[in-house]
């Protein structure tokens, strides 16, 4: 039986999986902006009050927080939550202005606040890179090597030997190209076309849903068409395959996150399934207990989360900021103070919202609601 990780390994490995990540991300945005000769006030890892810290020879204040779920960059002219210039920033010296963020043209700006979570993506992909260098690249043809009895697949009529050319009307190469679709989409119809022998068929099937339960008690539900897949092949990776292979698996991952956000959006998929800092917590502590390959792997996972989350054009983020830059380029002028002030202060209660929403779900999940039920009852 596998027993359930330790609190104290659970917290070690989020931090070991959070604060890395973090600092990363924040370097991508330091570096850029040292680039592009922007000075850096404060650079932070971690909220709350400073435990440690340091100041170094450029007047750079680096600092660590106790709580280890975020950080920030501090660029000099950066002085409110919308990067607007400030009477303070007017007030300075022209050789000084011109290291503060705000005298950059839009582009570098861009790039600065862009660098952040590209520096995420290049994390996973030399992570996923290793990983197909070390242990290949598992290929399976899409051909049906049979069906579970009773299953979506069975039901369809599909036969051992069929060739699977689409599903939904995406194109399908591998086996894994039809395991991914189907995983997110339990309970959904969808169309399956294939080829058996010389003759095209298509076949409507409902994806199967199937409550699984790992070894740690945490359930997952998950689509499945009831396919056997044939015998897989590994393929060797040689060392310039490797970043090829990791890019597109890295586009895989970020495309299943794209629609999996967008069936909570039009509510084909729960908000109670959406997890925050304590499922990763969680996951942390028990990919560790399970091993490093799999503790680098989740590793890679939440680099992407980070990258892609923060690309999300919600203001607070990085997307926010990339989004008005976008505006500006367009219009030749920044959107106006009092349009960014308010669209900032929305933003931030949509994060605080999902923040608490997530933070709801992940208590749930640990039985909080359901002890505190029982009490009650």
């Amino acid at each position: 039986m596998i027993e359930t990780p330790g609190i104290l390994l659970t917290i070690l490995s989020f931090a070991a999986v959070i604060g890395p990540l973090v600092f990363v991300h924040e370097m991508g945005h330091y570096l850029a902006g040292r680039y592009f000769g922007i000075k850096a006030d404060v650079f932070a890892v971690g909220f709350g009050r400073e435990i440690a810290g340091f100041t170094d020879s450029r007047s750079t204040r680096w600092k660590f927080g106790w709580l280890p779920l975020g950080g920030y960059v501090k660029f000099a002219g950066d002085m409110n939550p919308a990067s607007q210039p400030s009477a303070e920033w007017l007030s300075l010296p022209a050789e000084e202005r011109q290291r503060t963020f705000q005298s950059k043209p839009v582009w570098q700006r861009a790039i600065v606040v862009a660098a952040g979570p590209v520096v995420n993506f290049v994390v996973a992909i030399l992570i996923l890179a290793g990983f197909a260098f070390a242990y290949g690249d598992i290929r399976m043809p899409a051909v049906v090597g049979g069906t579970v009895p009773g299953s979506a697949a069975a039901a369809a009529g599909l036969q051992s030997g069929d060739r699977i050319t689409a599903i939904g009307g995406r194109s399908v190469e591998t086996f894994d190209d039809l395991a991914r679709y189907a995983r997110i989409r339990a309970g959904e119809s969808t169309r399956i076309d294939a080829v058996r022998g010389d003759q095209a068929v298509s076949r409507d099937v409902v994806i199967s849903t199937e409550l699984q339960r790992d070894r740690f008690g945490n359930e997952y539900r998950i689509g499945r068409l009831g396919i056997l897949g044939a015998k897989p092949i590994i393929v060797p990776v040689s060392l310039i395959e490797a970043p090829v292979v990791a890019v597109k698996r890295t586009g895989q991952i970020v495309s299943m996150m794209v629609e999996t956000l967008g069936q909570v959006i039009t509510g084909r998929r729960s908000v109670k399934e959406l997890g925050g800092p304590l499922s990763i917590a969680k996951v942390s502590g028990e990919q560790m207990s399970l091993g490093l390959d799999a503790y680098v792997f989740l590793i890679a996972l939440v680099s992407i989360n980070l990258g892609f989350i923060n690309l999300l054009p919600v203001p607070m983020l990085d997307g926010g900021h990339l989004f008005f830059y976008a505006i500006e380029a367009v219009r030749r002028r920044p959107v106006e103070p009092e349009v960014q002030e308010w669209a900032f202060r929305g933003g931030l209660a949509a994060i605080l919202a999902l923040m608490l929403l997530v933070t709801f779900n992940d208590l749930g999940n640990f039985g909080l609601w359901k002890n505190l039920a029982g009490l009650i009852g």
